[in-house]
């Protein structure tokens, strides 16, 4: 009787070490999951007050390309002022996108973006630019058809 107990004990052993092995390594993957995890929430808490800023121009048919040009010769003067303009789109496939003009803004901060179109706006070399597009965009009775959205960026957004 005494061999079966000495012939057994070692399996036990084994079992038991990759037990204890098992729960080693799992304990690393959650503990690295939540470490992870808590460093992104303490990024995400340092840029909490950027937005993104989406705004569609819909031009009056035909319009897009001037509309492209004259965005084209602006966006230098929005840049001097803090508009971070992420990108410009002209949609080409869908008919009822083609005569819109987009662009995406980035702003630190509700605040800031306030500050810089105010800024923008108050510059007399920007004036022109104004006068230039209002021919150029399509109206719904007295008032200019052009889309504006601020935006938060997700938790999981490659772009913060």
């Amino acid at each position: 009787m005494k061999r079966n107990v000495l012939l057994t004990t070692p399996n036990r052993w084994k079992f038991n070490g990759w037990i204890v092995w098992g729960a080693v390594l799992v304990s690393f993957a959650v503990g690295s999951l939540v470490t992870a995890r808590l460093s992104h929430a303490n990024h995400l808490k340092t840029n909490s007050s950027r937005v993104f800023e989406l705004r569609i121009y819909h031009a009056v048919p035909g319009k897009v390309p001037a509309l492209e040009s004259l965005f084209y010769d602006a966006s230098k003067l929005m840049a001097s002022h803090g508009i971070n303009v992420v990108g410009f789109w002209v949609p080409n496939e869908d008919p009822a996108w083609k005569d819109t003009f987009i662009y995406i803004v980035a702003h630190r901060s509700r605040e800031e973006a306030k500050k810089n179109w105010d800024a923008l706006h108050t510059d007399p070399v920007f004036r022109p630019y104004v006068e230039a597009a209002k021919p150029l965009l399509d109206k719904k009775g007295n008032v200019f058809r052009v889309d504006e959205v601020y935006m938060r960026p997700t938790d999981f957004s490659l772009m913060k």
